[in-house]
């Protein structure tokens, strides 16, 4: 049985490290083009300038349309072919991370990418997905090489909006979850092979940092201030969930908000704060225990995540919607569902979606499933026991 794991070159995280990023974008090339949002840019582009200048680096920034549609992609590799360009900066979101990804690869030259928010575990993978111009999913992208680095200034993730972490966390949370289906159904993971013990390791310690700090992280975010509880939350979502998803696969909670993304519904919602509420779908399918069911929706509503389809947008009322949910899952392109240890249903899929509701709405009304049951103190109180 061949089992593999696969990772990024470089991971580089801390506060105020900005100032730093010439240097190890030295080891990589010596004319890039730097691609981000207006955002983004603004908050970094004066560190960045400097840095790579000291390092001898040539750059040209360049804006980022928004999307990572397959015109945005061809449009950036026209203007890094332009200047000749033996290296891409990604400074930004997913969007912008997952655009430069695909941007190298088919320029066959090194990618750096520099993450301000984390609404998702995007960054350390080998894997992009592209979108239609009118925002479904177009495909899932393999590339052939990891990003060469990824560098993370937490500063810069303190000072981001409390939304963007809330939403990596909800994609994060999924990761253990979908990891432990996939290993027991001996699924093989995105590389093709089967897991390797340390891969599932790193995806439930994934789950315990975010357990641990996620209430302190949010927090802190809120409050614009670098702490350790955020320096755990920010490793756990990009660099714990990113080699842990890769490396073990993703199940039926992906497949689920794969189906959500077509309800018009739920497009001002972002990608994590779905996914949270679709991994309690997955528990569901996958008859968890009471005590584990008030630990995930205990710790999604201490930071905010969603726990009930209304908090999605979406109507539990609406019998159709909801199935098409459903069969999208079960259509995936990926097979998710399939990773699953047992055969599953669309049917089995919208009652399971009815039911977490139901279990949301019953949190929200007691702190807890039932009434014997109490919420983990850490997570009323965002303290460590």
């Amino acid at each position: 049985m061949k089992r593999m794991l696969v990772a990024l070159r470089s991971y580089v995280q801390g506060p105020g490290i900005m100032p730093e990023i010439g240097e190890h974008v030295a080891l990589l090339g010596d004319n890039a083009v730097v691609v981000g949002g207006n955002t983004a840019l603004k908050n970094t582009r004066d560190a960045i300038s400097k840095s790579l200048a000291e390092h001898k680096i040539k750059y040209v920034f360049e804006l980022f349309s928004g999307e990572t549609t397959l015109q945005e992609i061809e449009r950036l590799e026209n203007f890094a072919s332009t200047q000749k360009a033996n290296l891409i900066i990604g400074v930004g979101g997913g969007k912008v991370i997952d655009t430069v990804k695909v941007v190298a690869d088919d320029l066959n030259i090194p990618v750096a990418l520099v993450p301000t928010v984390v609404a998702s575990d995007a960054p350390c993978s080998a894997l992009s997905i592209i979108y239609k111009e009118d925002g479904t999913i177009k495909q899932f992208r393999t590339l052939r090489e990891h990003p060469a680095l990824v560098f993370v200034d937490t500063q810069i993730i303190a000072r981001a909006p409390v939304r963007f972490l809330v939403a990596g966390m909800g994609d994060a949370l999924s990761t253990r979850f979908e990891a432990d289906a996939c290993f027991s159904s001996g699924a093989k993971n995105f590389i093709g092979t089967y897991t390797t013990s340390a891969a599932l390791a790193i995806a439930r310690l994934c789950y315990d940092s975010l357990i641990n700090y996620g209430y302190l992280a949010k927090m802190a975010v809120e409050n614009k201030t670098a702490v350790p509880a955020l320096e755990k939350v920010v490793e756990a979502v990009i660099l714990h969930s990113g080699l842990g998803f890769e490396n073990v696969g993703v199940a039926a909670a992906h497949a689920i908000q794969d189906g959500f993304v077509t309800l018009e519904d739920t497009s001002g919602f972002l990608h994590g704060e779905k996914v949270a509420f679709c991994t309690l779908v997955q528990l569901v399918l996958e008859n968890r225990g009471v005590d584990l069911l008030n630990e995930v929706y205990g710790f999604c509503h201490s930071v905010g995540l969603p726990i009930t389809l209304a908090e999605i947008g979406v109507s539990s009322s609406d019998r159709d919607k909801l199935l098409q949910v459903a069969r999208v899952a079960m259509e995936s392109p990926l097979k998710m569902m399939e990773n699953l240890p047992f055969p599953v249903t669309a049917h089995d899929i919208y009652d399971a979606i009815l039911f977490a509701d139901a279990l949301g709405n019953l949190f929200h009304s007691r702190q807890a499933i039932n009434e014997h049951a109490s919420v983990n103190p850490r997570l009323e109180t965002g303290n460590q026991l």
